[in-house]
């Protein structure tokens, strides 16, 4: 491992990950996480944001860092790179990005949607400006490195276009590479993020040549996946639900939450042990929506998978886990990587940039304006 040391002090990366309730920061050394810390943003304290961009709640949540920084002893001054994560900007390569004027007004005008991640930028910016170091973000949530054919949906009016977890996907695929003995190009890989999001990916030659995006694949904690497309179009052209509602039963109010009245996994397994017939069929019926999603993506591999790796959230559920094996077991061994460990996969992509392992990438306002006409508007990538 190369050394990460300036004037013989280890250098520190800041590392913020803001999310739709919660703000996730942390400090890390060379050898890994030295202090984490998290703030909770309740429905009151976000009130005054509403109806406002995502980017109104960057000098609140700054402050709440620092005031976290300054608790635990740390001098916002004295770190040698600030990482944020990528929020919602063009179909990128993954990477890391150099942060920078030209981005932030990308994410200024919001034009594949509103949503916390956009923050990461901008937070890790203002961080870096006071320390007088350069600012990051590492594969951000838009990372497209699909095949041509996977873009098309089925009429040229609407585009498909790559929005996941990838910052917590390309973690996950280049740690097994690395434990495995072998490298990420090499390898052939289905990644299944289980998240409050799930993200079913399909990996081949350091690449993720297709994933479903949020809108697509299985239903989850609160979204809804795949819908019947005719009956949505009836419902949508009922009257009974304006484009705000509609949004919000889709991303948000869909899923576990629109069928049980509850987001949270943990509960769902309460209700099964306690003999909730009802609980029992929506949590089967979650578990075989991700199968199937994970055989159309082993198609994708052309039935050439190395291995099948879990990760996300949901991940942590021995239940779940042993549901899925049951269902895709078969494609190829599994491996199990619980939770989601973003912040460390942010100071990993800095590190080999500061390291020299790794080029920064730039933005470009060109790509952007040239890549418009793939773009679709997601919300709810908490």
């Amino acid at each position: 491992m190369i050394a990460k040391f300036k004037n013989g002090v280890e250098r520190r990366v800041l590392v913020i990950n803001p999310g739709s309730t919660s703000t996730k920061f942390g400090v890390f050394r060379s050898r890994g996480a030295e202090w984490t810390g998290a703030v909770r943003h309740d429905d009151a304290e976000l009130e005054q944001f509403r109806g406002r961009s995502a980017l109104a709640q960057a000098e609140y949540r700054a402050g709440l860092i620092r005031n976290a920084l300054e608790t635990a002893g740390y001098d916002a001054s004295r770190f040698a790179a600030v990482a944020g994560r990528g929020g919602l900007l063009p179909p990128m390569q993954c990477g890391t990005y150099l942060v920078d004027d030209a981005m932030v007004h990308e994410l200024r005008l919001a034009r594949r949607g509103e949503h916390a991640c956009n923050l990461g930028a901008v937070l890790a910016l203002k961080f870096a400006r006071a320390a007088g170091v350069s600012a990051y973000i590492v594969d951000p949530v838009t990372v497209d490195e699909w095949e041509d054919c996977a873009r098309l949906s089925g009429t040229p009016l609407v585009q498909r276009a790559s929005i996941g977890h990838a910052l917590n996907i390309k973690a996950v695929a280049r740690r097994f590479a690395r434990e495995s003995g072998r490298s990420y190009a090499e390898l052939r890989l289905l990644v299944i993020h289980l998240g409050s999001g799930i993200t079913v990916s399909a990996h081949r030659d350091g690449r993720m040549i297709d994933n479903n995006t949020p809108e697509e694949g299985p239903f989850g904690p609160d979204r809804t996946g795949w819908l019947p497309v005719r009956e949505f179009v009836k419902l949508a052209c009922s009257g009974k639900y304006n484009e705000k509602q509609l949004d919000r039963m889709v991303f948000g109010d869909g899923g576990l939450f629109a069928y049980l009245g509850t987001r949270d996994l943990i509960e769902v397994e309460r209700r099964i042990a306690a003999g909730d017939a009802n609980a029992t069929a929506v949590y089967d019926g979650m578990i075989y929506q991700i199968a199937k999603e994970a055989g159309a993506m082993a198609a994708v591999l052309k039935g050439n998978v190395d291995a099948v790796i879990l990760t996300g959230g949901m991940a942590y559920s021995q239940t779940m886990i042993a549901r899925l094996r049951e269902y895709v077991e078969w494609i190829a061994p599994i491996t199990v990587y619980p939770g989601e460990d973003e912040l460390l996969a942010l100071a990993e992509g800095v590190f080999r940039v500061l390291d020299g392992v790794e080029a920064a990438k730039r933005f470009s306002r060109d790509d952007a304006e040239i890549k418009d006409g793939r773009e679709a508007l997601v919300i709810g990538l908490e």
